[in-house]
């Protein structure tokens, strides 16, 4: 039996020897492909890769010939598959969804865009004469939902609905943000505490009964001054809205607002707080925003760099507010039928300069300083919506920022600095990304640094 046995295992190990051999035979053939397609790609423009035969290299002969359909589909939808309320896209989102069967998410396919896929939808939708952001680098496919596009700022793309499955062609590609310090605890000035509002619950259009918004007025608002409205029902105050209200500018940058129950809806949502708090004017209260500039130099009188980004400093005025704390530039509100351009050089030389605590003599030198820049060709930086944590659901702040820049640095520049009485301090303060200030004030002080080609 022994004899027996060592026969049958004979057999056997010729079996394995022989399935190595055919082994090593096989990787030998893949030795020699990949030595011949290496000497082939050295004959080539080294930027062209050395293309191998596999599985994706299939799923990519397969995708070109989806992509005509893909092509075709954005050109049929878009020359003439319209839905209301915008651009519909039904048969493009079907093809795009199908594309790549080899690559599934929560049971749905996902799209996997190639460049032969991209270069076929720019055409098609170059060839109907729309906008193709869709398409571009900086576009791209949000890993948690197979659809939604991620986009970058121009002037229109492609918004793909979840709800609906269509893409819809908007004049705008930034959704307007969420508000983030109009819903900060508690409101400035008391100890309230707003109800808490998610993200997802700010916009208006999403249904929450369960929204119970704190009632608060400041009591300096609720006697009546004359900067602030009487409050709503009141027999002798009877507002209209969403236009000029005899002197009051009630109107938006936003366009017209909403009302509910007569009172005004916050265009960017849900605040967690309804009344007007500390603003006076139900719905918008217009401010300005003077922002003095200036380069910063050196003792010789030469620019100073900034030694990371290598480029020029920037340096602008601003207070420290009295009733926060925080550094802001200074601003002011709008006087009912005041001219912007005059509310922003007031606000500036009260605040920064203390031009009512000055002299005469010395109160007429500075206004004419004063006047002679802001003659100048200011540059207008923002116009709208401020994120302000003074906001409620009735009332908010908007604004008109504009910057004023000594180019020469010997108008404002040899003006003395003293703060005015919103102001704690007042002082010269080099633009930089890292500097908190109040509000939107930030973001306001980075586009004048991008537009004057300074360091932010």
């Amino acid at each position: 039996m022994a004899c027996n046995y060592m026969k049958t295992s004979q057999p056997n190990q010729s079996k394995a020897c022989n399935y190595r051999k055919i082994s090593q035979q096989k990787q030998s053939k893949a030795c020699n492909y990949r030595k011949r397609s290496q000497s082939k790609a050295k004959g080539k423009n080294p930027s062209t890769p050395v293309r191998r035969v596999t599985r994706a290299g299939r799923n990519t002969r397969r995708g070109r010939a989806l992509g005509l359909d893909v092509t075709a589909a954005f050109c049929s939808a878009a020359s003439g598959s319209l839905l209301p309320g915008g651009w519909a896209l039904p048969g493009a989102v079907a093809w795009l969804r199908c594309c790549d069967p080899h690559s599934r998410s929560q049971g749905m396919r996902r799209l996997r865009l190639n460049q032969d896929w991209i270069g076929r939808i720019r055409l098609a939708l170059t060839i109907v004469g729309l906008p193709y952001a869709v398409c571009k680098p900086e576009t791209r496919l949000s890993s948690s939902s197979p659809l939604s596009i991620i986009h970058s700022p121009s002037a229109a793309a492609w918004v793909h609905n979840p709800y609906t499955n269509t893409l819809r062609m908007t004049s705008s590609t930034v959704a307007p943000p969420l508000h983030l310090k109009s819903r900060c605890q508690p409101y400035p000035g008391s100890q309230i505490k707003r109800f808490p509002v998610p993200d997802d619950k700010v916009d208006w259009s999403k249904v929450w009964p369960q929204y119970l918004p704190v009632q608060h007025t400041d009591p300096n608002v609720a006697s009546r001054p004359t900067w602030a409205d009487p409050d709503l029902g009141s027999k002798v105050f009877s507002p209209r809205f969403n236009c000029v209200d005899g002197a009051v500018d009630r109107t938006s940058f936003l366009g017209d607002y909403k009302l509910l129950q007569n009172r005004p809806l916050n265009p960017r949502g849900r605040t967690g707080l309804a009344g007007r708090g500390l603003l006076g004017r139900w719905g918008p209260n217009h401010a300005a925003d003077p922002i003095v500039t200036r380069w910063k130099v050196d003792a010789k009188g030469q620019k100073v760099s900034h030694p990371a980004s290598k480029r020029p400093v920037l340096q602008f005025i601003s207070i420290k507010r009295k009733d926060c704390g925080e550094w802001a530039i200074p601003g002011g509100m709008v006087d009912p039928g005041e001219m912007v351009t005059l509310t922003l050089q007031r606000e500036f030389s009260e605040e920064a300069l203390n031009s009512l605590a000055l002299p005469a003599g010395e109160r007429a030198q500075t206004h004419q300083r004063i006047t002679q820049l802001f003659k100048g060709p200011g540059l207008q930086v923002y116009r709208g919506y401020v994120d302000d944590p003074r906001n409620t659901d009735n009332a908010w702040m908007e604004t008109v920022a504009v910057n004023f820049h000594d180019e020469t640095g010997n108008s404002v520049s040899e003006l003395p600095l003293q703060a005015g009485d919103d102001a704690g301090q007042v002082t010269w303060v080099d633009l930089d990304s890292a500097f908190p200030l109040y509000a939107s004030h930030s973001h306001f002080l980075e586009t004048v640094a991008k537009e004057r080609g300074a360091h932010w």
